[in-house]
């Protein structure tokens, strides 16, 4: 196997890096004592630990700019697609290297939105539970897992050490680079997030198809979701505005949700389709251009 392919994916399988801060990073209070949180020595988690490296690594300014125009520029060739084509392409990513992944991809979709429908939140919110991951349509477009998953985090001004790995970012150029090492780095105090540019990845991506079309709250979830050193540990406080102060509940109300549902019965999708045909065309356009 060549570099540029472990480079690629140093992951068996996208869920690796969701397994990993739900049992390593951020375990359900109940489940995990304190003396076990962060612990990340397990030699099971070399490949995470390795991905993060990378990410970190790799995960510079001027990479993400680069991003941004590759993928939302006028230059990107794009496909048409409905929402629910989507959601079942998404079920195609399966790594066959991985045999114990049972679940399909679909299945975390829609075990978050039903757990948040059976809830009773806004239908918003449960249309929310099944898009925000559809973003990871990119690595069908052979993005690397690193751009494509992982906490997100700021760039252009300084790392928090309350990102995972934060010792990685010493490979990144940008901790030398003095326009962008120090604390405020690009940005103003207080700027908004909205004027900040985060990590790329699949978070981002999607809330680019949306932004037109849902509440700022769904929103903030789909675009932050993986921000954990915001809404987990709070940090970049200073570069908040009060609208994001507005806003973080909604991404505090979303998180469980994205971490630690596991229903006992797997929801069936050609039960659920119609109800969710419904609601994708009462927020969304019949397609979309990924």
């Amino acid at each position: 196997m060549s570099d540029t392919k472990n480079e690629s994916t140093p992951l068996e399988n996208l869920d690796q890096w969701e397994e990993f801060l739900e049992t390593a990073t951020y375990p359900e209070p109940e489940h995990k004592k304190k003396d076990d949180y962060r612990n990340y020595d397990d030699p099971a988690r070399d490949c995470v630990k390795e991905f993060y490296r990378l990410n970190h690594k790799y995960q510079t300014f001027d990479f993400v700019m680069k991003k941004h125009e590759e993928i939302l520029g006028p230059n990107k060739v794009r496909k048409k697609m409905t929402v629910i084509q989507a959601i079942e392409l998404l079920d195609t990513l399966v790594d066959d290297s991985d045999p114990d992944i049972e679940l399909p991809q679909i299945q975390h979709l829609l075990q978050t939105s039903e757990s948040i429908r059976t809830r009773g939140y806004e239908d918003w919110f449960v249309l929310t539970g099944l898009i925000h991951d559809l973003g990871k349509l990119l690595c069908l477009e052979g993005e690397p897992q690193w751009a494509v998953v992982g906490d997100t985090f700021p760039v252009g001004c300084q790392y928090s050490d309350k990102i995972v790995y934060p010792e990685f970012f010493e490979a990144n150029p940008d901790a030398d680079d003095s326009r962008y090492n120090t604390r405020l780095g690009v940005y103003k105090e207080g700027c908004g997030l909205r004027n900040v540019d985060m990590s790329w990845g699949h978070d981002e991506f999607m809330y680019r198809l949306v932004k037109d079309y849902l509440p700022d709250p769904a929103l903030y979830m789909i675009r932050y979701h993986s921000f954990y050193a915001w809404h987990r540990e709070g940090q970049y406080e200073y570069l908040l505005d009060d609208h994001d102060r507005a806003m973080l509940p909604w991404v505090k109300r979303f998180n469980p949700f994205d971490l630690y549902t596991k229903c006992p019965v797997a929801p069936v999708w050609s039960e659920l389709k119609p109800y969710y045909e419904d609601l994708i065309a009462k927020y969304l356009p019949k397609t979309l251009m990924w």
